[in-house]
């Protein structure tokens, strides 16, 4: 299994956060597509940082209801409690368009669209010429309102992926930080979720 420590953010911003590469190719992703991910936290929020380099960045999907797994796509998907298979998956084109999603699988998946959209997350993305990141916060307050008792702390475990997909590029191509195995290939596989540990 795949671990990460999640860091405190500190004076030292995003410099001081460890990178891990989302580097398991699927069906036969082009070797120049790379995707990275540095996930920290402060006493407000979970902090996501995504990016990726490829060639040609497909971003045709916008509004409240789009699909942005079709187009260049960056994901994260995390089980806020140990020994809870339930997860949020949050997805994100280059344009901001935002899919929320809540449930223990693929089969019990119930889309989430909130007040005021995806702002909720303060999305921030920047963009350039074959390559885009965006920087998002998942605050403990809204998870707490799935899982009352959450809380982060040095030591707590949770388990977590991360992804980078574009099921209408050219070619379509698939990462993931933690491996899937087994059939069917989904990404929403908690079973194959990596472990993220946060830290000091």
């Amino acid at each position: 299994m795949r671990t990460y420590v999640i860091k405190k953010m500190t004076a030292g911003g995003w410099d001081a956060i460890p990178m891990l590469e989302i580097d398991h190719p699927y069906f036969e992703t082009p070797d120049h597509i790379k995707a990275y991910a540095q996930i920290a936290y402060d006493d407000e929020a979970i902090l996501v940082h995504l990016s990726t380099k490829e060639r040609v960045i497909r971003a045709v999907e916008n509004g409240p209801l789009g699909s942005p797994c079709e187009d260049s796509c960056l994901e994260f998907f995390f089980c806020p409690t140990e020994g809870d298979k339930r997860y949020f998956n949050i997805e994100f084109n280059s344009n901001g368009c935002m899919y929320l999603g809540f449930g223990s699988g693929i089969v019990d998946l119930v889309r989430l669209v909130p007040d005021g959209g995806a702002e909720i997350f303060s999305p921030d993305i920047r963009k350039g010429d074959g390559e885009w990141e965006i920087f998002y916060r998942v605050s403990h307050s809204f998870v707490r309102r799935f899982f009352p008792d959450f809380k982060v702390y040095a030591g707590k475990r949770m388990r977590a992926n991360c992804y980078k997909c574009a099921d209408f590029s050219e070619p379509p191509h698939y990462l993931a930080w933690s491996p899937i195995v087994g059939e069917p290939f989904k990404f929403h596989r908690p079973e194959c979720y990596g472990e993220m540990i946060f830290g000091e």
